[in-house]
Parts: structure tokens; sequence; C-alpha cells
């Protein structure tokens, strides 16, 4: 195995994931507010599951994330 190429493909990965992930929680996030299903001070308790085929993980990340 290559060092050098798996972590920089994992550290691209997980880029993607994240960048993506943001936008898709404050387009969410903004949506239900406006349409009054959120008034904007929740905590939203969430949840991130990675699986990685061929090794047999699944790692789960809990968090919250607080709006004000």
């Amino acid at each position: 195995m290559n060092e050098d190429v798996f972590n920089t493909s994992v550290r691209k990965f997980l880029k993607q994931v994240g960048v993506t992930s943001q936008r898709e929680i404050e387009k969410a996030v903004r949506e239900a507010i406006a349409a009054g299903r959120l008034k904007g001070s929740e905590k939203l308790p969430a949840k991130m599951v990675l699986t990685l085929d061929g090794v047999a993980l699944s790692f789960t990340v809990d968090g919250d994330i607080e709006l004000g």
C-alpha cells in the first residue's frame, strides 16, 4: 500500500463529506425554519454513519447541532 496515496485519498473523501454534509444541513435547517417547522433556537440530535466496504467498517458519530 502506498501510504501517501492512501492518506491523500482519505483526506479528499473526508473533505468532500464535510463540505457536502455542512451544505445539506444548512439547507435543511433554513428550509425548516422558513416553513415554520423549527423556531431557530433548537438543539438537533445528529448522527453520521460511516461504512467502508471491503473491511467491514461501520462507525457512528452522535452529536448535537445547536441553532442558537
